[in-house]
């Protein structure tokens, strides 16, 4: 979040990115769209919990940004095991950005547990399974995108 807030975009393309799919609407038939969103945005922040396991110096803290971008942006790359997946071809832009859901600052000892245990929870342990899926017990918090600056102490 501290580049988007700097330079003013996500990273370059292609991102990474979910969102509600045809494979996503097939895997949860059952859902309304705030339903899929929800599940969506689920995936995002176990995908976060990834990118605080590949910098050891971020906070840990998920974080999920929402965007909306313009479909001929958008690649789907769903599959079974990833029903929300895109990626989008072209730089996130700030302005771009909607909303922010971050971890609460009390949630930061379970998600270092999580992050901790993926490895091993990706190779079938299913004590790291239990850790890694208690990360999801922790509901992320909504911020507008004006307060996004002063999460990471860029508030005026």
């Amino acid at each position: 979040m501290n580049r988007l807030l700097r330079v003013g975009q996500v990273e370059s393309a292609p991102v990474r990115g979910y969102t509600v799919t045809p494979a996503l609407r097939e895997w949860y038939s059952s859902g309304d769209i705030e339903e899929l969103e929800y599940v969506a945005m689920t995936h995002a922040a176990r995908d976060s919990l990834r990118m605080l396991a590949a910098d050891p110096a971020a906070p840990r803290r998920r974080v999920v940004l929402a965007a909306e971008v313009t479909g001929e942006h958008v690649t789907v790359n769903a599959d079974f095991d990833e029903p929300a997946l895109v990626w989008v071809d072209g730089p996130v832009r700030l302005r771009y950005i909607v909303s922010g859901h971050v971890d609460d600052t009390s949630a930061t000892d379970e998600i270092a547990a999580a992050v901790a245990a993926l490895e091993a929870a990706d190779a079938g342990d299913d004590d790291a399974r239990f850790v890694v899926d208690g990360a999801e017990g922790h509901e992320l918090q909504w911020y507008a995108t004006q307060e996004l600056g002063d999460l990471v102490g860029h508030g005026e």
